[in-house]
């Protein structure tokens, strides 16, 4: 992992408050579990809820935690009044996710003063041993001086 500068000492504390205010995040019951910076983990425990037809996990709460975890590590870099928006992601389903647990982890490969490209891979538990199952590449928009897109 890279050595980034923290621009708000508290990024820990302004992520988990974030995580908390995303109405998603407890409608499907994912947990944030790591944050530091540049770096966020987030877990999905199975329910019939999250899955598809077949019963794997559905690639739409995949993608969902996916782009959280990605999207907290580059907000981890950010300053404490900035606010992020995704502009993009790419998300390849590498594997059905069969199992108990999903395992997103975002980290920042590149944060600039406007855009941030970050990865996430996510990993399926099955049995106590993980696989992967998915890789997304995104690109996340810093908004600065608005209000209503702060947190």
């Amino acid at each position: 992992m890279q050595n980034f500068k923290v621009r708000d000492p508290d990024f820990e504390a302004r992520v988990k408050k974030s995580f908390a205010a995303q109405g998603i995040m407890d409608h499907i019951g994912a947990r944030l579990r790591r944050v530091e910076p540049g770096f966020c983990e987030i877990e999905l425990p199975y329910s019939d809820a999250v899955s598809q037809q077949h019963g794997f996990f559905h690639g739409g709460v995949i993608g969902t935690i996916a782009d959280s975890a990605g999207g907290y590590a580059a907000f981890s870099l950010m300053d404490a009044k900035d606010g992020i928006l995704t502009v993009e992601y790419k998300l390849n389903l590498m594997a059905p996710a069969d199992g108990e647990m999903l395992i997103a982890r975002g980290e920042v490969i590149r944060s600039g003063m406007t855009l941030t490209v970050c990865r996430a891979d996510v990993g399926i538990i099955k049995d106590g041993r993980e696989t992967p199952c998915a890789t997304m590449q995104q690109t996340l928009m810093r908004i600065s001086g608005r209000a209503d897109v702060t947190g």
